[in-house]
């Protein structure tokens, strides 16, 4: 199993503003502009928190933005407004721990879902994009334990305004 971070944040470190809010992401570009398909395309599951999934459920068909994908709502409702997102409870990191050994596993959006498998050590890859904005304030995307993590940098890629920064887990922890 891999387990993948793949998202963008502004400048300064944010995945969404003050608000949870994305129209900063919206109004700097498009999936259509990044690697955003060939990487779906080797995702079998995604999990994201509640927050997340009500920024995609606002859109129009929010089901087609993962058609091919299990997708997993950590909530604690019993049930989810969209079709196709399968609402779950309890510890991530046990979740995601549970999972079929030979998925691709792609964590959207906030870090309570993203912490806590940091917090042990889970995440096998971080494919970040930078998106020329500063917020100054908002929804920070690392929150996780202190505790040293290394990663290296594998590759850096421009999608028109954004820089793409693709790291992997280093296993040293120096």
């Amino acid at each position: 199993m891999s387990v993948f971070f793949y998202g963008c944040v502004t400048l300064d470190g944010y995945l969404a503003d003050k608000n949870h809010g994305l129209a900063w992401l919206h109004e700097t570009g498009s999936a259509e502009e990044t690697g955003y398909e060939d990487f779906y395309r080797k995702m079998d599951a995604v999990i994201m928190g509640k927050r997340t999934f009500e920024e995609v459920a606002r859109l129009e068909n929010a089901a087609s933005f993962y058609p091919i994908t299990e997708n997993y709502v950590f909530t604690h409702a019993a049930s989810l407004p969209q079709k196709g997102f399968i609402p779950v409870s309890g510890d991530v990191a046990e979740f995601v721990a549970g999972l079929s050994p030979d998925k691709n596993v792609w964590i959207v959006g906030g870090n309570t879902v993203l912490a806590p498998l940091l917090d042990r050590d889970m995440v096998d890859y971080l494919i970040i994009q930078v998106a020329p904005v500063l917020l100054g304030e908002g929804i920070p995307l690392f929150t996780q334990k202190e505790g040293l993590r290394r990663f290296r940098l594998d590759e850096v890629k421009r999608y028109g305004q954004f820089a793409e920064l693709v790291y992997s887990r280093n296993n040293s922890r120096r």
